[in-house]
């Protein structure tokens, strides 16, 4: 792929081949630091999997002061775009506590979006501490990425304006490569036919092309595509071989690598205006730049991959024939999707396994560019110490000569874990590295690597099997063998169970343990603290911010009624009265050409079901409603029953309807009163859709009786989002 930035970055700095994450962890003269969402202590996972012990309670505790606060204290300006996944499911949402916000952590500014993904091209957007709309629409030239830069561009603009002997820090966390991936056509174009050979072929010329350039050991080996053994291994982690593949399969397969790799590169472009801005405004020189990636390629697609993810989180299968439909149009607003596991594995080369799978090479090893005129003498060098990215933050404070206080606002800090990489700036490439161990765990998966040697143990992600007595330790020496090819166990019993000794130990100073693999449903059924219990009866009133799905009114898997008390002034009164979701899945009442409307837009899947009154609206006073029965479950979870559309108390229209088992979205899409906020749910009406003619007095919800719940579908849905 063409990635100008990255060329550009390290032409003026080091490229690090031995970086590794497990989640990235916490960020970063002046500093830019681009990569995705950190984790610190407290996070063992993402906010949704949260357990409740000490190190896993989806909250930073007080003995780990904000990154950004420190920056800040030592007379930084502080700026995060983009991405966050660091507030607790409960607290996005407009009334709720924003202790964990960004601009609560020690940021002056926030721009960007709270949970773990948003749609590129409709995105969730929060400015500083409010939920806003998005500034364009596709159909005026708007995608997040572009719209991130804008942002990042801005602040530092605006900074400079008032203070400009002040640095800065920011942390450029862009969507991207994240789900769902989505690409201007004009550079999905410029890889047409690039992949039609298929992941394994890719994964080749890939591995070769990193040889070549020095990046690998000229003996680096290839890990198989499906390494865990049978019965330990997860059936939606499966690659499937491309030569099994049917001529349709290849056809769509190709065209979703096609599609990530325009939006790689468009994202690169973006992140290349905020250097050329730094470079053109003499910034640049004295800028550390961290561009970096934050675990391996995602795995999360399924074997099959998806043009409408949502199905996945649902548990409803994809289909070929409908897939085959949106292939010119994969990457644009009409789809939101994601690719197979094969270009996962593939992408991840030479190592094992991809993101969630933390003991191995392919879940943890990205890339990391260091860039730093003015403090880094050498320029497009590589380094091939190892670190990990706990050690970004010591880094970054020795090159700004702070240090991070030992108690801070009354609280005694826990040490940092990193070790800082500023001796690797002069260093030979080879010279030995200043670490010597860094544990990983993560979904019931674990592994530690010390002084050049690496065990993992043998174990699936929220796989339920538990029994980690029982698992098997695999042995490699890494400083020989990158790849984590050949397994040492039998022959250096005494190196591995020095190496898993290490890792309870490390477990034990990090509050790594207990470990936990159950299943995403049963994760996902833990209690957690919540301000606001589950009600029978909502009312929602118009023109709020929109309210996001982990706190609106749950309508799933059971009966519910939506009445909205409205005043028509018009006879052309149109307009939302009552919405939630998106295209890809979501519900909408609203008024067109005279008529009650009732749109239930399962799973984005043409058509729509839509019920239209068999009379007109004239002006007066009405309470316009539809009310659904469920009368059992379908195939798929999904719920299926009757549904009544009423203007006042008469029935105008009816008809059997099925409902989604799990959520709309993964985040963002709120419910909506007035209007329908971002990425439309039917196709009869454009965004925003306001309410014009009337007033909505407001609109109740009533849930009464228990739900059918699928958790399985509810936990898929929380897993994806990492």
């Amino acid at each position: 792929m063409n990635m100008p930035t990255l060329d550009k970055l390290a032409a003026n700095g080091l490229t690090y081949t031995q970086w590794h994450t497990t989640a990235l962890c916490s960020p970063t003269r002046s500093t830019i630091l681009t990569g995705r969402n950190h984790h610190l202590n407290g996070m063992a996972s993402i906010t949704e999997t949260a357990d409740g012990y000490p190190g896993s309670n989806g909250r930073v505790p007080k003995d780990c002061a904000p990154f950004a606060q420190i920056m800040r204290d030592n007379g930084y300006s502080t700026f995060w775009i983009g991405k966050n996944h660091n507030v607790p499911e409960q607290d996005i949402a407009p009334g709720a506590s924003r202790s964990e916000w960004p601009t609560q952590i020690g940021f002056d500014r926030f721009y960007g979006f709270l949970g773990g993904e948003t749609n590129n091209w409709y995105p969730d957007l929060v400015m500083d501490n409010q939920f806003i709309e998005a500034p364009a629409t596709p159909e005026e030239g708007y995608h997040l990425s572009k719209d991130l830069a804008d942002q990042a561009i801005t602040m530092l603009r605006d900074k400079n304006a008032t203070n400009p002997s002040k640095p800065f820090y920011m942390w450029f966390n862009p969507g991207a490569n994240h789900a769902p991936h989505h690409s201007p056509a004009e550079y999905t174009a410029k890889y047409k036919g690039k992949f039609d050979d298929g992941y394994d072929a890719y994964r080749t010329w890939v591995v070769a092309r990193m040889k070549e350039k020095g990046i690998l050991p000229e003996d680096t080996g290839m890990a198989d595509f499906n390494p865990i053994p049978e019965n330990m291994a997860n059936p939606a982690d499966y690659v499937r071989p491309w030569d099994e593949l049917t001529a349709d399969e290849k056809k769509l397969f190709s065209r979703m690598a096609e599609v990530y790799a325009g939006f790689s590169e468009y994202t690169d472009a973006q992140v290349g205006r905020i250097i050329d801005y730094l470079e053109e405004t003499g910034q640049l020189e004295n800028t550390i730049v961290l561009y970096a990636a934050d675990n391996g390629a995602s795995g999360e697609g399924s074997p099959n991959g998806s043009v409408n993810e949502n199905k996945f989180f649902n548990g409803y299968p994809d289909s070929m024939e409908e897939n085959l439909k949106y292939l010119e149009v994969l990457g644009g607003p009409d789809t939101y999707n994601h690719f197979p596991t094969g270009w996962a594995a593939g992408f991840s080369a030479p190592f094992k396994m991809f993101k969630r799978y933390s003991q191995y090479a392919g879940g943890t090893n990205d890339p990391l560019i260091i860039s730093w005129p003015k403090g880094i003498k050498a320029k497009g060098e590589i380094r091939h110490q190892y670190h990990h990215s706990v050690d970004i933050v010591p880094t970054l404070l020795e090159a700004c000569g702070i240090e991070m206080p030992e108690v801070y606002n009354g609280v005694k800090q826990t040490p940092l874990s990193g070790v800082s990489m500023a001796y690797t700036f002069d260093a030979a490439p080879d010279a030995p590295t200043e670490k010597h161990v860094q544990y990983y765990a993560m979904l019931g998966t674990r592994g530690i690597w010390k002084d050049g040697w690496k065990a993992a143990a043998v174990h699936a992600p929220i796989s339920g099997k538990g029994h980690f007595d029982e698992d098997v330790w695999e042995l490699y020496n890494v400083a020989e063998d990158r790849s984590e090819t050949n397994n040492l166990a039998e022959e250096h019993p005494e190196k591995l169970q020095e190496l898993i000794d290490e890792w309870f130990k490390q477990a034990e100073i990090n509050k790594v343990l207990p470990l936990d693999d159950r299943s995403a449903a049963e994760i996902l059924g833990t209690e957690r603290p919540s301000q606001e219990k589950p009600k029978d009866r909502y009312v929602y009133y118009p023109n709020t911010a929109p309210v996001p799905e982990g706190v609106a009114v749950n309508v799933r898997g059971r009966d519910y009624k939506i009445l909205a008390n409205v005043e028509i002034t018009d006879p052309n009164a149109h307009g939302v009265l009552f919405a939630h979701g998106s295209r890809f899945g979501g519900h909408a009442l609203f008024i067109k050409d005279k008529k009650l409307y009732y749109v239930y837009n399962f799973l984005g899947i043409k058509p729509e079901q839509v019920y239209i009154s068999n009379k007109t609206l004239k002006p007066g006073k009405y309470t316009l409603g539809m009310e659904f029965n469920r009368e059992k479950a379908g195939e798929y979870g999904e719920s299926i029953g009757s549904m009544k559309l009423y203007i006042d108390e008469e029935v105008v229209a009816e008809g059997p309807m099925r409902t989604q088992p799990a959520k709309f979205t993964l985040s963002g899409d709120g419910l909506c009163v007035g209007y329908d906020s971002g990425d439309n749910v039917s196709n009869l009406y454009k965004s925003l859709g306001e309410f014009e003619g009337g007033t909505i007095q407001g609109v109740g919800v009533s849930v009464e009786g228990e739900p059918y719940v699928n958790l399985e579908a509810e936990a898929r849905r929380a897993m994806m989002v990492q």
